[in-house]
């Protein structure tokens, strides 16, 4: 019995010793947090140039902070009392070792958010570790001294953290009552969220929103939910208010279509008597945002912009994805996405067809010239797959160029101008077959280091300064931002001096040139959720009647069924009866509408935007489009019900694909 008393009377004791370990470092670790949070906010707002100021989203913030902490201590404390019932000791270690971990990590998180105003998410996981590690090469942050520091920190962070074991002591009824609020407070954290993703300025959301709770938030959704489909492909009609009607027949392969697509870009032409070449140039960064006329933050191409008015210039185009992943599938085809891009289906490609191969079918050679690695994003084993002729990458230049420079020791590979001249060089000559010659550039990416930044930085700054008609305090504040905008006058000046070798060529009088960027970079505020997808497109050609703009949305999905009806025309391509194209016709409205339907991926995995017509679906939220792609919310439910079914059952036949691998067909009828 004495055995007995004495085992109950030491068990309150042993109660409040391992909540004394506990909420102690939990304590500590709640002001910590919110001390890194008032100075990522600092930060944030000392180099990145918002539209709101700090105190519209600090009590937010600090909210986001309070309810992320009190749902990641109820988590850890079940565990830090099932571990320390059966080893007090090992129950302490672990539960400091998970503190001073989650405070690197999210010091890490917040660092990238630093650097890219996003928030890291499940998008982490799609990507290959080469694809990574070349990733955190290129950035120079992963080096010696950070390594050092990092293991300092953790020391230090240990050190202070015991200090709340040894000087906060509460009583056990203390402890019992904070410990029972915590899982109170989780409930309403759980189903009241403390962040407003209703509004169209993502920055504010993506600055409030506390970026550790982000990631492991994103991480459950990507390893616990599966692609499941449901089989009724075609129990939902839409699509009956856009311009190209399309007849799903097949619903084993249900991407596959038959339509007539029609031929909108022959009237801006003069007759062709040959097969043309098709030039692309995929400029890497370019947003509306800073390239073209009426660029909210000023144009920095001021090439492109000269070259737009001789060309046929799509005023409201979008790109199909916010990352380069997308802007080959999308360009060159239109297809859909799968689970982390169509480019992650390598090297297990399901059957398709592009322009590439089409045109390939039809006596096209093709050729491609990038500066960086072919195998990144696995855009080589994509062109491979459409058995591309020439592929120049960064292991095809010879010793007279140079790599862009890297503080770090890695480079990207080589800089725009390098690869334009390789490329040229290396072109066949031009009475052979028609061509098709993809160009993409790459020095205007992350970390955004330009050659001969001593030509660069007084060239920005007088550019500023003179042509875009800055003050002193605007030229200052676009300084913030020095590096990005001189790559991009960099390599506006590459496409300058690629057009004025290429007008030297006998085959320039027949080419159609396509020009637009893979997406708008995310480094300097994005006005919008729809910003980030807004690019320029631009097609030029001596072969034009006269230049014309266009108000009509269109986006990256529209190029190849538009090249491809226009080449049936005008020199009787051959086309395929049946087509996957996900995409409808280039829009020659003069002014603004929007005939498109389509969804949009952020980032690899991330599936959560879709357009139809003047309405756009982001997060769950329903906004109205207008010209210049500006968005505004609105509460329609009709209307958000119509689009959140639409998103589904793309979502639906796309995690299909997944599962089956089935896109198209391997012997189809050709027209």
């Amino acid at each position: 019995m004495a055995q007995k008393a004495e085992i109950r009377s030491n068990l309150p004791l042993k109660i409040q010793t391992t909540l004394r370990f506990f909420w102690g470092m939990g304590i500590v670790f709640l002001f910590l947090m919110l001390i890194i949070r008032i100075l990522e906010l600092k930060l944030v707002f000392d180099n990145h140039l918002l539209n709101f100021a700090i105190s519209d989203v600090i009590i937010g913030s600090l909210l986001e902070d309070v309810g992320w902490y009190f749902y990641f201590m109820g988590l850890l404390l079940m565990v830090h009392l099932i571990v320390s019932l059966f080893s007090p000791k090992l129950g302490r270690g672990l539960t400091l070792s998970i503190f001073v971990l989650t405070i690197i990590i999210h010091v890490a998180l917040i660092s990238y958010f630093l650097k890219t105003l996003l928030p890291l998410g499940s998008d982490v996981y799609a990507y290959s570790m080469d694809d990574l590690l070349a990733t955190v090469q290129a950035s120079g942050q992963l080096n010696f001294l950070t390594v050092f520091l990092g293991i300092v920190g953790a020391i230090l962070l240990g050190l202070i953290l015991s200090l709340g074991y040894r000087f906060i002591k509460l009583s056990l009824k203390s402890y019992l009552v904070v410990s029972g609020l915590t899982y109170v407070f989780i409930f309403f954290y759980v189903f009241f969220p403390i962040t407003d993703t209703s509004s169209a300025n993502e920055n504010k959301s993506n600055v409030q929103v506390n970026k550790t709770h982000f990631l492991t938030q994103a991480s459950f959704n990507y390893f616990m939910f599966d692609d499941n489909y449901y089989f009724d492909f075609y129990l939902r009609p839409s699509g009956n208010d856009l311009v190209v009607k399309k007849d799903y027949f097949d619903d084993i392969y249900p991407f596959v279509h038959r339509a007539e697509y029609p031929d909108v870009l022959s009237p801006y032409f003069d007759s062709l008597e040959s097969k043309p070449d098709i030039v692309f140039i995929l400029f890497e960064s370019l947003g509306r945002a800073y390239s073209g006329r009426d660029a909210y933050l000023g144009s920095f191409t001021p090439f492109l912009d000269s070259l737009a008015k001789s060309s046929l210039v799509w005023e409201n185009a979008i790109s199909s994805t916010g990352r380069t992943f997308g802007i080959l599938p999308g360009t060159m085809a239109g297809l859909p996405f799968g689970k982390n891009g169509f480019l992650e289906f390598s090297p297990n490609y399901p059957h398709h067809e592009t322009i590439l191969s089409i045109l390939k079918e039809n006596g096209y050679e093709l050729n491609f010239f990038i500066g960086a690695d072919q195998n990144f994003d696995n855009e080589g084993s994509f062109l491979n797959y459409q058995e591309v002729d020439l592929i120049v990458d960064q292991q095809s230049y010879g010793p007279e160029y140079e790599k862009t420079p890297s503080e770090s020791g890695f480079s990207w590979g080589y800089p725009d101008k390098a690869m334009f001249s390789n490329g040229l060089s290396k072109l066949p000559p031009s009475d052979e077959s028609p061509q098709l010659r993809i160009f993409q550039t790459q020095t205007s990416h992350d970390p955004y280091i330009v050659p001969n930044p001593e030509i660069y930085q007084p060239k920005l700054r007088n550019y500023l300064s003179n042509e875009l008609g800055f003050s002193d305090s605007k030229v200052s504040d676009y300084l913030s931002y020095e590096n990005i905008y001189m790559t991009l006058l960099y390599a506006d000046d590459a496409v300058r001096d690629f057009f004025n070798e290429y007008r030297k060529r006998p085959e320039f009088e027949n080419t159609i040139f396509i020009i637009t960027g893979d997406h708008r970079l995310p480094e300097i505020p994005m006005a919008t959720r729809l910003d980030r997808f807004r690019v320029p497109l631009i097609i030029y050609s001596p072969k034009l009647k006269g230049p014309a703009s266009f108000k009509g949305v269109v986006s990256h999905w529209e190029i190849t069924p538009s090249i491809l009806s226009f080449l049936e025309k005008q020199v009787n391509v051959n086309l395929p009866e049946e087509m996957i194209w996900q995409g409808q016709v280039l829009d020659t409205a003069s002014t603004f509408q929007s005939n498109i339907a389509m969804p949009l991926m952020r980032n690899k995995n991330q599936l959560l935007d879709y357009i139809h017509g003047e309405y756009f679906l982001s997060d769950g939220q329903l906004f109205i489009v207008s010209d210049g792609l500006n968005i505004d919310p609105i509460v329609d439910t009709q209307n958000l019900n119509r689009m959140t079914g639409e998103f589904e059952e793309f979502k639906n036949r796309n995690n299909y694909l997944i599962q089956t691998n089935k896109l198209l067909p391997e012997d189809l009828p050709e027209n």
